[in-house]
């Protein structure tokens, strides 16, 4: 196994499958929302989305903590934009990702549910906005998330044995 991000917009699922999937493959994971600084949470909690210079020290963390874990880590982080994932890649090459898609209507119902968590249903425009799906040459693959986590977490791993079998 390679590090793996599972990415997506706020409400997507991201920790939770995430950690499904690495406690099914035995391999450690983080949540990246632990990795941010305080200011950025502070930012957050205030309804104001985080800019480029917010993020880069923080995706820059990402990265590291993935390149200590480059034989098999799971982290989930919004990761939004192609050059976000860029600067991930620039510190763990190997990382693949796993985009969790879908609906406004059922990412919203999601986020409803999640009281307490600091990134307020508001910025979810935001998040759609700048949402940029995995391009071709991104090592990844998309999973809907409207099935149960366990669905998806067998099509990740669907995924990863078709892909060893054809490597």
């Amino acid at each position: 196994m390679r590090p793996l991000v599972v990415m997506g917009v706020s409400g997507s699922g991201k920790s939770t499958v995430g950690a499904a999937i690495a406690q099914r493959l035995r391999v450690p994971f983080a949540d990246a929302d632990d990795l941010h600084p305080s200011a950025n949470i502070a930012k957050m909690s205030r309804g104001e989305a985080l800019n480029d210079e917010d993020r880069f020290p923080w995706l820059a963390l990402v990265g590291e903590w993935l390149a200590v874990y480059d034989e098999g880590g799971v982290m989930s982080c919004s990761a939004l934009k192609r050059k976000y994932r860029d600067q991930i890649r620039h510190h763990a090459p190997q990382v693949q990702f796993l985009l969790l898609e879908g609906t406004r209507d059922v990412i919203s119902a999601r986020q409803a549910s999640r009281p307490g968590h600091f990134m307020p249903a508001s910025l979810l425009t935001s998040q759609f906005a700048a949402l940029e799906p995995l391009q071709p040459d991104e090592d990844g693959l998309v999973l809907d998330v409207d099935q149960s986590v366990d669905q998806i977490v067998q099509g990740y791993v669907d995924h990863m044995t078709r892909e060893s079998e054809q490597g």
